[in-house]
């Protein structure tokens, strides 16, 4: 198990082996989520939702306008 330790100024260094396992590098974004019963999960944020731009495939459908979706009117 890795351990860091947490500095005066609120710091820490992620260990060198976990850093490798989730290919992270300098600039990668780490999220924190505090679960209720006190565990902490830490992820690697190594996507952009830009990196997703052009995933789907068009359906070559015809577009609906958004007073055709409404179905009362």
């Amino acid at each position: 198990m890795a351990e860091s330790t947490i500095t005066a100024k609120g710091q820490t260094t992620v260990p060198a082996d976990v850093r490798a396992l989730v290919h992270a590098k300098q600039g990668t974004r780490l999220v924190w989520s505090v679960m209720p019963d006190g565990t902490i999960i830490v992820r690697a944020k190594t996507k952009s939702i830009l990196d997703m731009a052009g995933m789907l495939k068009s359906t070559k459908r015809k577009r609906v306008g958004i007073d055709e979706m409404n179905p009362w009117r």
